[in-house]
């Protein structure tokens, strides 16, 4: 049988050599046995449930400032370096500290009227997700059905509004997935990612084992924030942060994959996690130091 080296399927930091054949790896199979050292997954949302930033929160964004009156458009590219600031609140604030604050926006009241902004952004970027103009990512719903089937539980935490992201998660889920789940976001903790006080929350009122959890991000902050939490973190790149440092995340892979054989499945966590190596898994230590190396494997090299 042919065998598939590891590089390029799924892409640790620094690459490793070793190759298993696609029966004693990729189609490995997943049972509740196997899921029970899986206790929980925790997901960010934006970049990582679905590509919301650039045509989706960017937008909106746009639009509350347009029927504001508000004389301001951030471009992709600008709203890329925003990013550097976790929150909307916090990314309009560090926005008009660096360029000059609106006159509309005076110093008495300021506070109200930012976040009088964020509220009328959150609807408009609800209506956005209600009207089909954002998807999930490709192979969001089946690692989250395979969660669901073998007791994994699951929950998101944002930096982004609380309402916001129960609406994404039950619209584009349905409501059936969206009650496995629970919902860490916004203004719950008073420092934001990459504080890992949004993690260290869900670990507590979950009553759940760090070492027993895997994060699931797409930004180096939110690595930061997952590093600081102590617990193991996948990265999946998004448009926006697909050539960042992610130092700290054991595993990087550009999508979760819709093929559960190939792409990122509950095993794969599981070899995430402290221990997790044994049994003739793959050595994912490079995995561990960041993403040094962008030059990797494309499909068609794989079964080279």
């Amino acid at each position: 049988m042919k065998t598939i080296p590891l590089v390029g399927l799924v892409t640790p930091a620094l690459a490793f050599t070793r190759s298993f054949t696609t029966s004693t790896y990729m189609a490995r199979p997943t049972s509740s046995l196997q899921a029970c050292n899986l206790e929980a997954i925790l997901f960010d949302c934006d970049g990582v449930l679905a590509d919301t930033e650039p045509d989706g929160h960017r937008v909106a964004f746009n639009i509350a400032f347009h029927e504001s009156n508000i004389d301001e458009e951030w471009s992709k590219e600008r709203y890329g370096k925003l990013l550097e600031t976790g929150g909307g609140k916090e990314r309009m604030t560090a926005h008009w500290d660096e360029v000059g604050w609106p006159d509309v926006i005076p110093v008495l009241g300021r506070y109200e009227k930012v976040l009088g902004l964020h509220l009328k952004k959150t609807d408009i970027f609800m209506k956005l997700i209600d009207d089909g103009a954002i998807p999930l990512r490709p192979g969001v719903l089946r690692l989250v059905d395979e969660a669901i089937e073998n007791g994994v539980r699951l929950a998101v935490c944002s930096t982004s509004n609380e309402k916001a992201v129960s609406n994404l998660v039950s619209t584009l889920m349905g409501p059936e997935r969206a009650s496995k789940f629970q919902v860490f976001a916004g203004d719950m903790v008073k420092k934001k990612k990459p504080a890992p006080d949004i993690y260290l929350m869900a670990v507590d009122e979950m009553k759940l084992d760090k070492s027993r959890c895997v994060i699931v991000e797409d930004s180096h902050i939110g690595v930061g924030s997952a590093v600081a939490a102590g617990i193991a973190c996948l990265v999946t790149k998004s448009s926006y942060t697909a050539e960042e440092d992610f130092t700290g995340a054991k595993m990087i892979v550009d999508e979760l994959g819709d093929d559960g054989k190939n792409g990122v499945n509950l095993q794969t966590l599981i070899s995430l996690l402290p221990g997790g190596l044994e049994g003739g898994m793959a050595s994912w230590s490079g995995a561990r130091f960041g993403d040094v190396s962008r030059s990797y494997p494309t499909p068609s090299q794989w079964l080279e």
